[in-house]
């Protein structure tokens, strides 16, 4: 069978796996969850087995560090995928809740209730973590999922997927409410998109190129973030050793993902007592910095940075670094340059604190901690679907709750419309 035909089958398939998933109890869901934990603990060996595969070939094409550590699965993150998932099981299940209601004067009650979207299609690059993940919040949420992963973590991706599987088996889940398409053809993610009939709704996770294609291409509706140029503006009131910690951490802790900071703005009241301090620690862990003229006069060694860079999301240890004149100048930049994204203020200025809470009109704006704070499982959430920055339907970390649409249910005594 060829890979549309294939993918067709599979879409209604999930189509009708969804319609009993919908029906699931909390229970039953939970107890599959958990068991799709169990399994993936089980066989952590069999999956770094697997991921090592998709590394050695990652390595041989000589990827970027940065993505090679997306890629790349460990004792410690296989423990972290079983334990988000159990996470998810503990969730309170949204599903059939009572969102508000409203009593008519013709005694009529109107509520809305929260609902299962339907099926989702995950297109992603890179993290097979997303597997796991998207799996188990689709599955508590009440949606069928399809997933679609690299063709570079294939083999990690089948290994997880086979786990989920296989615990699924003996439970009321259908199996076919978890589905992974598994052909490297390009044409298998074009004929994905065009399945509006079955498909509800696309979430890509990936680069700005894969996001911008299937946005482009999907006649299903699409829910993404282009990317992740997130910042940290330390302000003439911030307790520089916590700016310092902040900057490092947003940077360093893990620079291939789309939380991580890529510009760092800085007061001038302040530049020339922080910046060399903490551009030297940066330095020091394999930061590349690259700065305004401003920033350069302090710091002799930095590159120089040109009106790309503004707008550069490295995913990678490089660093723009800019000194403004105020806060005003600073949230200027962010509108600019930014992506809409996560954004950050360092300060013990609450009126420059609130401006900047207010301003800067980003899915997530942070007084005086790290932007790498944008993730589901971090705000509490079990887990997370993706980040959004779009303003309509789901903003910033999508977990449970943004899985969820809602209806209309209207109860009666009679009435009619007169």
């Amino acid at each position: 069978m060829g890979a549309e035909k294939t993918i067709l089958t599979m879409a209604k398939a999930a189509k009708r796996a969804g319609f009993i998933l919908s029906q699931a109890s909390s229970r039953e869901k939970n107890s599959a969850i958990k068991k799709m934990a169990g399994s993936i603990k089980r066989n952590a060996g069999y999956i770094l087995k697997e991921n090592a595969k998709d590394r050695k070939a990652a390595e041989k094409n000589r990827i970027k560090p940065s993505l090679l550590d997306r890629l790349t699965l460990n004792k410690k993150r296989i423990t972290a995928m079983a334990a988000s998932l159990y996470e998810i099981a503990k969730l309170k299940d949204v599903i059939g809740e009572i969102k508000e209601t409203i009593k008519r004067p013709n005694g009529l009650l109107i509520a809305k209730m929260s609902v299962p979207i339907g099926v989702i299609g995950i297109i992603y690059e890179s993290r097979p973590n997303v597997t796991s993940d998207c799996a188990g919040l689709c599955l508590k949420s009440g949606n069928s999922v399809i997933l679609k992963g690299g063709s570079e973590a294939l083999n990690s991706n089948k290994a997880i997927f086979k786990c989920l599987q296989s615990a699924i088996k003996d439970t009321s889940i259908p199996r076919d409410a978890i589905s992974l398409i598994t052909s490297k053809r390009r044409s298998a993610v074009a004929e994905l998109l065009r399945l509006d009939r079955y498909v509800d709704l696309i979430i890509p996770r990936g680069g700005e190129g894969l996001i911008r294609e299937v946005a482009r291409r999907s006649r299903i509706p699409v829910i993404k973030h282009y990317k992740g140029i997130c910042h940290v503006y330390v302000d003439s009131d911030a307790d520089l050793n916590m700016a310092h910690k902040i900057a490092i951490n947003a940077k360093v802790e893990r620079p291939g993902v789309c939380n991580a900071m890529e510009t760092l703005l800085v007061h001038k009241d302040i530049a020339v007592r922080f910046l060399p301090v903490v551009a030297h620690d940066l330095k020091s862990k394999g930061v590349e910095i690259r700065g305004c003229a401003k920033a350069r006069h302090i710091l002799k060694w930095a590159k120089r940075a040109d009106e790309k860079d503004w707008a550069t999301e490295y995913l990678d240890l490089i660093l723009s670094v800019k000194v403004v004149d105020d806060i005003d100048v600073a949230i200027k930049h962010i509108t600019t340059y930014g992506s809409n994204h996560s954004d950050a203020i360092v300060t013990n200025n609450y009126d420059n604190a609130m401006k900047f809470l207010k301003r800067v009109d980003s899915a997530c704006v942070y007084v005086n901690a790290s932007t790498r704070f944008t993730d589901g499982y971090e705000f509490g959430m079990g887990a997370e679907i993706g980040i959004s920055t779009d303003k309509l339907h789901a903003r910033g970390p999508m977990a449970l709750k943004e899985l969820t649409t809602y209806k209309y249910v209207i109860l009666g005594k009679g009435q009619i419309r007169r």
